[in-house]
């Protein structure tokens, strides 16, 4: 048995010289991780036997181990009062985020993770030059990425985890509150000191949701804007050369193309959000609106619990991991969602027409590209539709051939100035009703038809003003005119 430091004395095996191992005759006497005492213990099984075998703890135990990756074996019970401990730790805000950050490494290492090669990170750096190089002549706003990096899976995780929280945060708190105020009086007035230690709870299901939905993510992303966001630190570009070539298969593409695409892609997102420095908070404040509207409905949970066996505890969590405790959407976080899929629109449009024009005439692979990631983004991967059911939040744009056609658009009308300069207010970005009407918003007409009725005002306008005098001198004319008339003409 190798060495551990963090067994305990007793923990040991009673032969720590190995001797024996070989012989399969030799009984392991070792307790914890999984060991069980003794070989014949009050006429038990033997050695490694499971002592609660026949008895309604053996499929308890099961359960857990199938919760804790112990394949349905008999789990490390240190691991499991471990895991236990952590769920009901404290910590702040409404997410254990320890946890979550721990339920993702997980998720994200049940399949190989390799971290990237050095000839990888050099691929990934000569494809983000190029990158800039060939947005430089689609685009007048400058690059933003001041470091480039490789990243496996799990420094995915790692690095975006500060801004899942920023945006999962407002949505957790009150999700939360809702499942607290869904108990009624009786039971808070019963549980007394107990509802702390419920919301505890109730902060690491959320965590252990969002550290599962984020670690499925991490299998499909392709960098570190993928889903419409900078996840990343400020000024990192960042690609995950794994995930790319998943992406590829069945593509018919080179790995040189799909690096470079997803660079491009990449390096606009990075342009954009530094030249809109209101786009990250306008995000964010609509994901936070969005999850004002949070109510939890406790007889949908009832029922569902209803359904549910207290002795498998498989069967509970799988019930948690298909969103026991989601909340529905109300009308107006129906609303809010429109918003936010359409705002997403008008960005993953603006990527995918700027990266258009930037390599027309220069990468042929790029329309098949092009439409491989649109159908992507638009209908979304598993991982998207996980993280959708989990957390309650769908990143999607739905709406993004119609936004990369206005901005095509408004770039044949106006030219690409125009086009990039309606990113400099919110109060210049299309609605999206216009995504209806795409040309109507990039031809002005609306503008056009108000443009013309000002200016018939403003004629009229000044005609009054500089006609004070000349009025006044018509009217005596008139006057005069009147006299001079004989009486049968009046």
């Amino acid at each position: 048995m190798p060495d551990d430091p963090d067994r305990l004395p007793d923990d040991l095996p009673d032969d720590p010289e190995g001797e024996g191992r070989d012989d399969p005759s030799t009984p392991d006497f070792g307790i914890g991780f999984g060991k069980v005492p003794g070989p014949t213990q009050g006429g038990g099984a033997s050695g490694g036997g499971n002592p609660f075998a026949g008895t309604p703890m053996e499929g308890m135990f099961g359960a857990f181990g199938d919760m804790f990756g112990s394949g349905g074996q008999m789990p490390d019970m240190n691991l499991l009062m471990q895991q236990m401990q952590r769920m009901f730790a404290p910590h702040e805000g409404a997410v254990n985020w320890e946890l979550a950050t721990d339920v993702a490494r997980r998720t994200v290492v049940t399949t190989p993770d390799p971290s990237p090669l050095a000839t990888e990170s050099a691929a990934v750096d000569d494809a983000m030059r190029l990158a800039e190089v060939w947005l430089d002549t689609a685009t007048d706003i400058p690059a933003a990425a001041t470091r480039t990096a490789a990243w496996s899976r799990s420094q995915w995780v790692e690095s975006t985890m500060p801004t899942w929280r920023a945006m999962v945060e407002p949505i957790a708190e009150h999700v939360v509150a809702a499942m607290a105020g869904a108990l009624p009086e009786e039971a808070k007035a019963m549980a007394g000191p107990l509802v702390g230690i419920l919301n505890q709870a109730g902060g690491a299901m959320f965590g252990s949701q969002v550290g599962q939905a984020i670690g499925t993510l991490a299998t499909e992303v392709l960098s570190s804007t993928d889903v419409g966001i900078p996840l990343a630190p400020a000024g990192v570009s960042a690609l995950l050369p794994a995930n790319i070539r998943a992406f590829g298969e069945g593509l018919d593409q080179s790995d040189t193309d799909l690096f470079l695409y997803a660079a491009l892609r990449e390096c606009a997102h990075q342009r954009l959000f530094a030249h809109a420095p209101w786009l990250r908070g306008r995000l964010l404040s609509t994901i936070e609106e969005y999850g004002r509207g949070t109510t939890i409905d406790v007889s949908a949970i009832e029922q569902k619990m209803a359904g549910l066996d207290p002795t498998n505890l498989a069967a509970a969590q799988e019930a948690l991991e298909g969103g026991l405790f989601e909340p529905e959407r109300t009308p107006q976080q129906e609303a809010v969602l429109k918003r936010l899929e359409a705002l997403l629109a008008f960005v993953e449009g603006w990527v995918d027409e700027v990266v258009t024009q930037a390599t027309e005439g220069r990468m042929p692979s790029a329309p098949a590209l092009r439409e491989a990631m649109r159908r992507r983004r638009a209908a979304g991967g598993p991982a998207e539709q996980t993280f959708a059911s989990l957390v309650g939040l769908e990143l999607r744009p739905r709406r993004l051939r119609d936004a990369s056609a206005l901005w095509a658009a408004l770039r044949d009308k106006k030219g690409a100035a125009a086009r990039d300069a309606v990113w400099s207010h919110p109060d210049l970005m299309p609605t999206a009703a216009d995504l209806d009407d795409p040309l109507g918003f990039a031809y002005d007409e609306r503008d056009t038809e108000d443009a013309g009725t000002d200016a018939a005002f403003d004629a009229a306008l000044a005609d009054l003003l500089e006609g004070g005098t000349d009025g006044e001198s018509r009217e005596d004319s008139d006057g005069e005119g009147d006299e001079r008339r004989p009486d049968s003409d009046r």
